[in-house]
């Protein structure tokens, strides 16, 4: 959870591959609080492509301004970026976790892993709903157990990719964000689940870092694993929750 780590490399990650992830079942040990989502119905219909949107085509003028620093300092707003359609949030995620093989001597370690990723999600379902559901193509996040490639020639323990993606679901065409959120097993319980919770407060929207050790979204953490979100980290995503979210710069065209 270095500095750098979770900011989208561009803002366009390869579409393709998120959504063609293999389908699982759901583990078992998930909060209760964290609903599951029905495969044919409810809030996280299954989607698919329509079209990649390219920023870079959009041009920077077509992204929100970055908001000033609150006079009080209650949050750090002014540290988080916008993409060039607008403000990646959302008032309800659907969320995909890679589930346990349940066999062989990682098992163990698969459940560790899950367990970790169930309380960070929980802190965030304080402030957002969550739905979990088994299908990738039903989630605007999904979440990997797999250590993020070297970027830059620096290893990282957790790393989210945003796309922005119009996704057909049922018979809307929707513009939504699209997280790839890859964390690694190979962390102690504890640290794991801070690294969660930084992770998916920037696919949940805070796409930038906090300068103090003591919020979830530090940009350097301190020595003790931040395990809750602060009262800065709950400030600045009930601001960013007030903002206006995605919209597209055209209707959809044909699909690339």
């Amino acid at each position: 959870m270095g500095p750098g780590v979770g900011r989208p490399a561009g803002w366009l990650a390869p579409l393709a591959a998120l959504l063609l992830l293999p389908a699982g079942v759901v583990a078992p040990g998930w909060s209760a609080s964290i609903p599951l989502a029905n495969p044919s119905s409810g809030p996280c219909p299954a989607g698919s492509p329509v079209q990649l949107l390219d920023p870079a085509e959009l041009g920077p003028t077509r992204a929100p301004a970055r908001p000033a620093a609150d006079p009080q300092r209650r949050d750090y707003r002014h540290r988080l970026a916008p993409t060039p359609l607008g403000w990646p949030r959302r008032h309800h995620w659907c969320v995909w976790v890679e589930p346990a093989s349940g066999v062989g001597p990682a098992a163990r370690w698969e459940q560790a892993w899950l367990t970790a990723v169930d309380a960070a999600l929980a802190s965030w379902a304080e402030l957002v709903p969550i739905t979990r559901t088994a299908r990738p193509d039903q989630a605007q996040v999904r979440i990997l157990r797999r250590r993020p490639p070297l970027r830059g020639g620096r290893a990282s323990h957790g790393r989210a990719e945003l796309a922005l993606a119009v996704l057909q679901r049922g018979e809307r065409q929707e513009l939504e964000p699209v997280v790839q959120l890859s964390l690694s097993p190979g962390q102690r319980p504890l640290a794991l689940q801070a690294t969660a919770l930084h992770e998916l407060g920037h696919a949940f929207g805070l796409w930038g870092h906090s300068d103090q050790a003591g919020d979830a979204m530090a940009a350097v953490p301190g020595a003790v694993p931040v395990l809750q979100l602060s009262h800065r980290d709950r400030a600045t995503f009930q601001w960013l929750q007030q903002q206006a979210g995605l919209s597209p710069a055209a209707p959809p065209g044909p699909a690339r």
